[in-house]
């Protein structure tokens, strides 16, 4: 009897069994055991059977375009230029963005402090004035610093100010760079023209005249008077800071470009030449003078040693002369010795005070800044090398930074202190 009962039981308990589990956890039964059986996975096209429609996705999210520069509608790359770029799909992008904050990117960086000064969306037209600013000074100076010709290529872009955010796809990339503008063509001519005339003229009158040379009455023969060391060094300070000043304005248009320690360094320059001006002046005052005091007592000898030699000779002559007139000529005698002796002595001074033809003449340009009467000088050549250094410093500032050199308080008083050493050494020198 139990094998029957068992037997009727089987049924009623699957199907008891069918009824309680989800119809879901026997579909994963199912598919873990077609996993399991390919065969059973893939039982092949159901005879007659409708296909069931697979459930649909989730509706895609639109992309908007990314906007690309493709067109540069108006001017031209140039510092304090106006340039119009066209910008593919600006309207979609300005949908969720603010245009007002794109700035020009230039070789990849930023031109901060550059917005539009209008901005057309719907065109895609974006327009700038590029200005040079405190905030992009540095970026403007590396871009444009070091120029070896008038323009060079660079890519251009714009995007959002801010460093988390990159620029935009642009068509001026480094396959298709664009000219940016260091000096304008027709302004270069110009600032190389009024440069030449300027050196011309200085270099002419420096050779020609009495410009940067020692003062006094011109020598004979048509030659000239020796160069001065404080009037050359003021002449270079003038070229220097001249041309600078002019190319700085050039490229960057920016015209309070002088510094105070520049302003310093000229006063130091100007005191210089002034103050070997007045020692100059001044012992060519005291010469003047000590000159014409023994020429006068030279003269007043000349002329009292006739009148002592005739009253000598008028008593030598004589025979028979009395004590008293003996003394008066061995006295008489001694006045003409003395007289010689002493127009000697002022004829020596005399010619040491005047000047010689060749002590007022030019001897070389060097030779003349570096040494004094009694040959080379090292306050001179100090001076002079110092001058030479800091005008190279000064080049190569203006050149790379297109900004004049900010000389210390250090710098400033070593080239004081060089300028005061000169000075107090030509006291004793000799004209």
């Amino acid at each position: 009897m139990r094998p029957k009962a068992a037997g009727i039981l089987w049924p009623v308990c699957l199907v008891a069994l069918a009824l309680v589990v989800p119809p879901c956890t026997l579909q994963a039964q199912v598919a873990e055991s077609g996993a399991t059986n390919p065969q059973a996975s893939n039982p092949g096209p159901a005879t007659g059977a409708a296909a069931v429609p697979s459930s649909p996705r989730a509706a895609a999210v639109p992309v908007t375009p990314a906007p690309k520069v493709v067109e540069i509608v108006e001017g031209h790359l140039e510092l304090d230029g106006l340039i119009r770029l066209r910008v593919d799909h600006l309207a979609e992008w300005s949908k969720t963005n603010d245009p007002r904050k794109l700035v020009p990117y230039i070789n990849g960086r930023a031109i901060r402090g550059n917005t539009p000064d209008e901005i057309e969306p719907a065109r895609g037209f974006l327009s700038y004035h590029l200005e040079l600013t405190p905030a992009n000074r540095e970026i403007w100076t590396d871009l444009l610093g070091a120029p070896t010709s008038l323009s060079h290529p660079v890519t251009l872009s714009v995007g959002l100010e801010e460093e988390s955010h990159s620029s935009f796809d642009t068509d001026f990339g480094l396959a298709n760079r664009v000219p940016l503008t260091v000096i304008s063509s027709w302004y270069g001519v110009i600032a190389v023209i009024l440069t030449l005339v300027t050196m011309f003229l200085l270099l002419w009158l420096a050779r020609k005249t009495n410009l940067i040379r020692e003062t006094g009455p011109t020598p004979a023969g048509g030659k000239l008077r020796p160069y001065n060391l404080g009037r050359t060094q003021m002449a270079f300070w003038f070229f220097l800071i001249y041309v600078s000043y002019l190319g700085i304005w050039l490229v960057t248009g920016s015209l309070d470009t002088i510094t105070a320690s520049l302003l310093a360094l000229m006063g130091i320059s100007a005191g210089t030449a002034l103050s070997e001006a007045l020692i100059d002046s001044g012992k060519d005052d005291a010469n003047a003078a000590k000159l014409q005091d023994l020429s006068a007592e030279k003269q007043a000898l000349e002329q009292s040693l006739p009148t002592l030699q005739t009253q000598a000779d008028g008593m030598s002559v004589r025979t028979n002369l009395a004590p008293e007139e003996l003394a008066n000529r061995d006295s008489l005698n001694r006045q003409i010795q003395d007289c010689r002796t002493r127009l000697s002595q002022l004829n020596l001074q005399i010619q040491t005070l005047t000047p010689t033809a060749a002590s007022g003449v030019t001897r070389g340009f060097l030779l003349d800044l570096l040494a004094d009467s009694s040959g080379y000088s090292f306050h001179r050549f100090q001076i002079f090398a110092w001058t030479i250094l800091l005008g190279i410093m000064f080049i190569s500032s203006v050149y790379n930074d297109l900004t004049m050199p900010e000389f210390s308080a250090t710098l400033l008083g070593l080239m004081g202190l060089s300028s005061g050493t000169y000075i107090g050494f030509k006291f004793p020198e000799q004209k």
